[in-house]
């Protein structure tokens, strides 16, 4: 099985996603909310595939077979914490991180990008609150 790195990004107010290498040609989307985006990274990506084949342009057999996942990487803090939003608000990421929460809306709202170790306090804090979640019975 193939894994096809996502880029996800957030542009103004929308995600925008763009295709790993191992895909040939060029395929971007954008949508207003993750689960959006999601859907149409799998549909535009089934679109593409379909139209290089009726091009006769050569698709590896993994694509064309649907044998590969995706696996996102959100390139700015903004989109994590977008993508973040309905599961852990931005106070809860604020208590379990110690960055203040207006900090945190800055780097959503692309105002202010953070230094890679506070970008890791985040992502170590959306974990936290993950494995808060799995451990409910």
């Amino acid at each position: 099985m193939e894994t096809i790195k996502v880029n996800i990004e957030w542009i103004e107010k929308n995600f925008c996603a763009a295709l790993g290498d191992n895909v040939p040609g060029s395929v971007v989307v954008t949508a207003h909310d993750i689960n959006e985006l999601k859907k149409e990274i799998s549909d535009t990506l089934r679109f593409h595939i379909d139209g290089m084949l009726q091009d006769g342009d050569f698709v590896p057999q993994w694509l064309v077979t649907g044998d590969y996942t995706f696996d996102y990487n959100y390139v700015d803090v903004a989109s994590l914490l977008h993508a973040c939003e309905p599961y852990a608000k931005m106070a809860a990421l604020s208590r379990v991180t110690g960055i203040n929460q207006r900090l945190l809306s800055h780097y959503a709202n692309g105002l202010r990008n953070p230094r890679p170790a506070q970008r890791q306090r985040i992502v170590d804090g959306v974990h936290e609150i993950g494995r808060e979640l799995l451990s409910v019975c």
